[in-house]
């Protein structure tokens, strides 16, 4: 009976932590009037600058189908614009506008701070083994 708490304890302990992490930063993300997905879209337009529907997707790891309906409320909004492909029409470019590059310039300080604080109990050698832990565990899952 015991063994089987313990070999569970990392799983719990896993999905505990990136909850607990994930509603801290959504509280945070929530003060700028952004979902989580909001953000993230906004955040890989910001550090990789124009991309397609697809590129983002892979990126924050949402399905295509969500990805439309984010970017539908995000140009809505002004953060962003669209714009179809000159070599292939199909391909739909996805760009920061002005507003969104400056909501983002506003925001990414106190989200890099709130990332900073949550680890910052932690090593940097410390660091290096969780990173490496959990891509283990992702290649594993993933293979």
């Amino acid at each position: 009976m015991m063994e089987g708490k313990c070999t569970n304890f990392p799983y719990l302990l896993l999905m505990q932590t990136s909850k607990a992490v994930q509603d801290r930063i959504r509280i945070e993300i929530t003060k700028s009037k952004l979902t989580i997905t909001e953000f993230s879209v906004l955040e890989v337009l910001y550090n990789k600058g124009k991309q397609t529907i697809h590129q983002i997707g892979n990126s924050i790891l949402i399905s295509s189908g969500s990805m439309t309906y984010v970017i539908d409320k995000l140009e809505q909004r002004g953060l962003l614009n669209r714009s179809a492909c000159p070599v292939d029409r199909r391909v739909i470019h996805v760009l920061l506008t002005d507003d969104g590059s400056d909501l983002m310039e506003n925001i990414l300080p106190k989200h890099t701070e709130l990332v900073e604080f949550m680890l910052g109990s932690l090593s940097n050698r410390e660091k290096e083994i969780l990173v490496k832990l959990l891509k283990k565990v992702r290649d594993r899952v993933e293979s």
